[in-house]
């Protein structure tokens, strides 16, 4: 995949240091890494707001289209905009998924399931460490 932004490891790495993202951020953006379920700082955060990608500010999701789907990790039933992400089938670990990626920046964002909620069907199940919340205002 291509996408418009472009950055060395280097740079990725001193952008996410700048913003203050926490180390992982850089193998799971970058590297496609997964934290470990129960421990992301937006898995069970329930304030409206929109979550935007850690790596390039790009708005990928809605707080209103989070809910518990139990796994550990944030997740969703749909991205902000049908152009927020771009996905590609995954083989690795001897299992087809679908990994989610910034459509701008092509960051990891996490996986796409179809045993989702309606009205989609799907689970939009990301790193906390790929996201960036963005409250929103009163």
């Amino acid at each position: 995949m291509s996408f418009k932004i472009q950055k060395t490891d280097a740079e990725w790495k001193a952008l996410l240091a700048q913003k203050g993202a926490e180390p992982l951020a850089f193998d799971v953006t970058r590297h496609e890494a997964t934290e470990r379920a129960f421990t992301g700082k937006y898995a069970d955060n329930k304030e409206p707001g929109t979550y935007a990608c850690i790596c390039c500010g790009k708005p990928l999701f809605d707080a209103a289209a989070k809910y518990d789907s139990g796994t550990g990790w944030p997740s969703y039933f749909q991205p902000l905009a049908p152009d927020a992400v771009e996905t590609k089938v995954d083989g690795l670990l001897w299992m087809k998924r679908t990994e989610v990626h910034c459509a701008d920046c092509g960051a990891h964002l996490g996986h796409v399931f179809e045993d989702g909620p309606a009205p989609t069907g799907l689970r939009y199940c990301m790193n906390s460490a790929s996201l960036d919340f963005k409250k929103q205002q009163a």
